[in-house]
């Protein structure tokens, strides 16, 4: 089923059992009334203190307070200043077409009611606020939660400072004690790990002493209570007293505050084992979490033994230095940014040195395992497993990049995404890296003419033609030099796009013939099934019978080889072929099959353009509202993705026709508030729109 665009949550991963939210009522209240009161709220505050947390339950709590809903991007794990934009779009769902990130999304966001968090600023302070100014400025309706451990200083900024939580005084009764949130923090952290415990008369005195001594810092608290896994309450109490006493000469109030998440982060590492210490300091190098296979590959070696991974991992769990969480695609590690932080303060120049070429290593390899235009079964799979591991790849990249011997690997890397940089819709991304690479990389060779090709078809399908054309005359030239021939096809073909870009339609289909014949001589399949789209979407206007042949053999591949993405596209490529051929049932038979195929990814590029084909088919039929339902519910994803229907040559004939069809028989008035309507329904609405009720709501 097409999923609803709107009122939707954005989680960047999935909760965690048995980590629930305690306390923070006055904080919580206190946000909500922050943001009724100014656009733009700044949880501020130090490391450990819970700003994360509170933001997400802020963002829980007001979902259904928001029409357009409540969206959650983390940027924690991005470390570009350069990548903020399209980073942001891309949580938003948006697939850029052009080559202005920030316009598709000041587009999308126009006119929506809803609340942006954005989580972990501090790193990218300027960055954001530059980001947060225009937005606050072109999105009126718009609201915006952010967290960092500085303000924004942004004009209508309103900032809630959180502090630690409460904690009792000395000398209290229990019933004083129990009140407090740093002392109910405690017990229930501590009852998940020692079963039965509980506060009571007994404990009170020594919980209380604990959470003062903790400064009522939420992470601090958290990782003293899984010690009870191992200690004793009265034992865990002396150990940090000794430990706290130490580094304040003895008296607790020297103890600076900002400094008592990292005693307590010393004390916990110092209870770890060395192996443990070891691989804590080793998975910090993983900003968007690791799975056993990547935390062994990279991970092991130099006393750590591959073996003895998982068990260490499971120490580190059970310690909460680790967060173990279930994906779809298997268990998942990662740590919370402080923790991370700190293991990454501990790792010597040396050992990191090793470690970051293990990681380029690993990612330059998972990279290449996992590419989508190939011939594979799992083409969907890879394509989620690649935008999960996405901020680890860019970490890989950005190593790569810093270090002039190694930017041949970050060149590869990058051009080994290219299927993925178009799937996923993050040209501007792609661009970025690869444009990077290409002025560090100048060897003549097929690697940077593979880079220039993909460069320019990124920069193509942005609409960028003046970036283009002189990546592809390199790319042509170095193509025909000895030992580069087997980038020749691939220089061809996107030559072929990038004809058609400038309207020299009969140019463009004999490129892509001459492309396609190179691919078939070579033997090389995957370079044929991608030929064979482009083949038949472009050349459906122009000649549908041979598109319509081509469109079959594509599908027909796509279906023996069960690869689910080249699927989706070949049925919308042939549904435009079997269009202009007249055959409107099947034609929509097809783009509501390739509908429902880009709906398991999430591919808003290949859906809008299933809307916009649906559209000309209910117009053909007769059904001219149905037909400005659908152009409407269309609309909404390209401006979304910054692009146009009238772009795209298979496309803007049959657009401008649909829409004239339209306006001629509902009227201009009528047409409108019916093309309004689709755009409000979205995706899921037009599709499962009932055409006499929805036109009674008209």
């Amino acid at each position: 089923m097409i999923q609803a665009e709107r009122g939707r949550t954005v989680r960047a991963r999935p909760r965690v059992e048995g980590s629930s939210f305690v306390g923070r009522r006055h904080e919580l209240a206190a946000a909500r009334r922050g943001l009724s009161q100014a656009r733009l709220l700044t949880l501020t505050g130090t490391g450990g203190v819970g700003k994360t947390r509170l933001a997400q339950r802020v963002a829980e709590t007001l979902q259904g307070t928001y029409k357009d809903g409540v969206e959650v991007v983390e940027l924690a794990t991005l470390e570009a200043g350069h990548l903020l934009e399209p980073v942001v779009a891309g949580a938003l769902g948006l697939r850029e077409a052009g080559p202005d990130p920030m316009t598709a999304l000041v587009d999308h966001l126009s006119n929506k009611r809803m609340l942006l968090v954005l989580d972990n600023c501090e790193h990218l302070l300027d960055d954001c606020a530059r980001f947060v100014t225009r937005l606050l400025r072109s999105a009126p309706r718009v609201r915006i939660l952010a967290t960092s451990r500085q303000t924004l200083s942004v004009y209508g900024e309103q900032v809630l400072q959180i502090s630690s939580l409460s904690v009792p005084g000395s000398g209290h009764p229990l019933s004083h004690i129990a009140r407090h949130d740093s002392v109910r923090l405690f017990v229930e952290r501590a009852a998940s790990v020692a079963p039965g415990f509980s506060l009571d008369a007994s404990n009170a005195a020594t919980v209380a002493r604990l959470a003062q001594r903790l400064e009522g810092i939420p992470l601090a608290i958290e990782l003293a209570a899984v010690q009870l896994r191992a200690l004793p309450l009265e034992q865990l109490a002396r150990e940090l007293d000794e430990r706290f006493e130490v580094l304040a000469t003895g008296s607790p109030a020297a103890l600076p505050r900002h400094q008592t998440l990292r005693a307590t982060m010393d004390w916990s590492f110092r209870l770890c084992s060395p192996a443990e210490r070891r691989l804590w300091t080793r998975l910090s190098m993983f900003p968007g979490g690791v799975d056993l296979d990547g935390a062994e590959a990279v991970c092991s070696g130099d006393g750590i033994s591959p073996a003895e991974v998982i068990d260490l991992m499971t120490g580190l769990v059970d310690k909460s230095i680790l967060v173990c969480e279930r994906w779809a695609a298997g268990l998942r590690y990662r740590m919370l940014e402080s923790i991370r932080a700190y293991g990454c303060e501990r790792l010597s120049p040396a050992e990191k040195r090793v470690l970051c070429r293990r990681y380029i290593d690993h990612y330059r390899d998972l990279v290449d395992r996992h590419r989508i235009d190939e011939i594979v079964p799992d083409q969907a799979e890879r394509y989620l497993l690649l935008r999960q591991e996405l901020p680890n790849v860019r970490v890989a990249l950005e190593l790569c990049l810093s270090e002039p011997r190694l930017a041949r690997v970050g060149l590869e890397t990058a051009s080994g995404l290219g299927s993925f940089w178009l799937l996923a819709g993050a040209l501007t991304e792609g661009r970025y890296w690869l444009e990077r690479a290409l002025e560090l990389t100048r060897t003549p060779d097929s690697a940077r003419a593979t880079a220039l090709w993909l460069d320019s078809m990124l920069a193509l399908r942005q609409g960028d033609l003046a970036a283009a054309v002189p990546r592809l005359r390199e790319c042509h030239f170095l193509a025909r030099q000895p030992g580069n021939e087997d980038v020749l096809p691939f220089a061809i073909r996107t030559s072929g796009v990038a004809a058609f870009s400038t309207g020299d339609t009969q140019r463009g289909l004999a490129l892509l013939e001459e492309s396609l014949a190179l691919f078939r001589a070579a033997g090389d399949v995957h370079g044929v099934v991608l030929n064979l789209y482009y083949a038949t979407a472009y050349g459906s206007t122009e000649n549908p019978e041979r598109a319509v042949r081509l469109g079959e053999e594509l599908l027909a591949l796509s279906e023996a080889h069960h690869m689910m993405v080249s699927r989706g596209y070949a049925q919308l490529a042939l549904g435009i072929a079997v269009w202009n051929l007249g055959d409107y049932p099947r034609a929509d038979a097809l783009v509501r099959a390739a509908a429902e195929l880009t709906d398991e990814i999430n591919d808003r590029w290949c859906l809008m353009q299933c809307l916009e084909v649906l559209a000309w088919i209910a117009g053909a039929r007769g059904e001219h509202e149905r037909a400005a339902r659908m152009l409407g519910a269309a609309h909404s994803l390209w401006q979304a993705a910054d692009a146009s229907p009238t772009r795209l040559w298979y496309h803007a004939k049959w657009h401008e026709r649909c829409v004239a069809q339209a306006r001629d028989t509902l009227g201009n008035r009528a047409f409108a508030a019916i093309f309004r309507t689709g755009a409000r329904l979205g995706v899921e609405g037009v599709f499962t729109c009932d055409v006499p009720t929805c036109a009674a709501k008209d």
